[in-house]
């Protein structure tokens, strides 16, 4: 244990997503040996992120404006809406350039272990954005984990009997992967959801 603000500064980098005690500890040493204007940079940057980045009031993207930028985009296909778990989900699927709808971000998944229901996700805010008929298709996507499909599985059930076109991500292998090392599950779900192929 170290004393006073660079064991404060330890701790509280180790409460970060994926950064353990020695992570944290390599992490606070490395900001201890850097300029001290590159220091004071990371803190008003961090400052400037929690007082200007919102979340958007439409989708729950994050935003610096009360609405984020694909949904004030009026190049958008609005009939269609894909559902994911987090921002960082809008950003993995907008890098793929094959959507053009709007999204709708539940900021989680539901999972019992880590107390989260449905209640504390923006499923709710989802079916009243599919109360004026604009919508025919949601997409979930959804991680292909048990709480992201728990997740899907609640959606569609809640969704379908609306009318709406509600449709899964299909999962399979990934490209340049081998078969050997897939699990029996993504090698499952890569034989239901096989395409034909033609001339």
């Amino acid at each position: 244990m170290y004393e006073g603000p660079i064991q404060d500064l330890i701790d509280e980098l180790g409460r970060l997503p994926g950064i353990g005690p020695k992570g944290a500890q390599r992490i606070a040493f490395h900001i201890l040996a850097t300029d001290k204007a590159d220091v004071e940079r990371l803190a008003a940057t961090l400052r400037e992120v929690t007082e200007k980045v919102r979340f958007c009031e439409v989708c729950f993207n994050i935003s610096e404006e009360e609405t984020c930028r694909v949904c004030r985009d009026p190049r958008r296909d609005r009939t269609a809406i894909c559902v994911v778990e987090e921002s960082k989900d809008v950003m993995a699927i907008e890098r793929t350039h094959e959507f053009r709808g709007l999204y709708h971000v539940l900021g989680g998944a539901i999972s019992p272990i880590d107390n989260v229901g449905p209640a504390d996700l923006r499923i709710r805010e989802l079916c009243q954005r599919l109360a004026d008929g604009t919508v025919t298709e949601v997409i979930l996507a959804t991680d292909p984990n048990l709480e992201g499909e728990a997740t899907a599985t609640y959606i569609s059930r809640l969704l379908i009997p609306m009318g709406v076109t509600v449709s899964r991500l299909a999962s399979g292998l990934p490209v340049g992967g081998d078969l050997e090392y897939a699990d029996e599950v993504t090698l499952g779900r890569a034989f239901q959801g096989r395409r034909q192929l033609t001339a």
